[in-house]
């Protein structure tokens, strides 16, 4: 399956690009190489082989739980941008 310039327009409007003319030659190429080389991994006989669930037979290994010390208000506020006195102050959101 080859694309043309009309794919590659299509495809970058729904991908919401913009191309400049001068790379829609260039990015249809390069779309036309991945198929070429996904067609030839469809040539290759995949029926003996198992399906991975992962590339590596390594589990992961998670830590126990540790409670650690708590930040202190006072120097947590002194490591925002603007505070009053217990809080943050952000941007009003709601209108």
């Amino acid at each position: 399956m080859k694309v043309n310039k009309e794919d590659v327009i299509k495809i970058a409007h729904l991908a919401r690009l913009e191309l400049k003319e001068e790379k829609i030659q260039e990015m249809q190429d390069s779309i036309n190489k991945v198929l070429d080389w996904m067609e030839a991994l469809n040539a290759v006989d995949t029926s003996a082989v198992e399906p991975l669930v992962h590339m590596t037979p390594a589990l992961n290994h998670f830590r126990e739980d540790q409670a650690k010390g708590m930040l202190e208000r006072e120097r947590a506020l002194a490591l925002g941008p603007e505070t009053n006195d217990s809080y943050f102050k952000v941007p009003q959101v709601i209108e």
